[in-house]
């Protein structure tokens, strides 16, 4: 089989697509490993950041208070 003519263009296509699938599912393997998960929970991530802040001191009491109070609604 001669590897000119669309032949070639052919394998070559079928060689990127085994590479890139094979990528994909690399990094998938990865992030199921990290602990990383693709669905957040915005709901308690946002009540987290606000916890960290408030207790580093970036925001007072009242402003935590509010804030609070508008992500729970």
């Amino acid at each position: 089989m001669p590897w000119y003519g669309w032949h070639s263009w052919w394998h070559m296509g079928w060689m990127w697509l085994f590479w890139i699938l094979g990528i994909v599912v690399l990094i998938l393997i990865i992030r199921a490993f990290s602990g990383q998960s693709s669905q957040a929970n915005p709901r308690g991530s946002a009540e987290e950041i606000l916890r960290k802040r408030y207790a580093r001191g970036a925001i007072d009491k009242h402003e935590y208070e509010q804030r609070l109070t508008d992500l729970r609604r």
